[in-house]
């Protein structure tokens, strides 16, 4: 008989357990731009975001610093 071994499986989880995902306008808010410019930035897989239930956007506030501060810099250097 063979024995069933435990495979180890890495969940991504949110850094801080209770950072509570944002939705498209609070993120939109956050980043200064419109809610459209964000639904822009998910088709095109430029900003991270999370998939609830299979449509519901969602997006952490820690994932959003590091976009915006990224953003920024861009813009800059523009």
């Amino acid at each position: 008989m063979k024995k069933n071994t435990l495979v180890e499986m890495k969940i991504q989880t949110p850094k801080d357990v209770n950072e509570q995902p944002w939705t498209v306008p609070e993120a939109a808010n956050f980043l200064g731009v419109s809610p459209q410019t964000v639904y822009l930035w998910v088709e095109r897989k430029q900003i991270p975001h999370l998939r609830v239930m299979g449509r519901n956007i969602r997006f952490l506030k820690s994932d959003l610093e590091t976009f915006r501060a990224s953003f920024k810099q861009e813009m800059e250097n523009a």
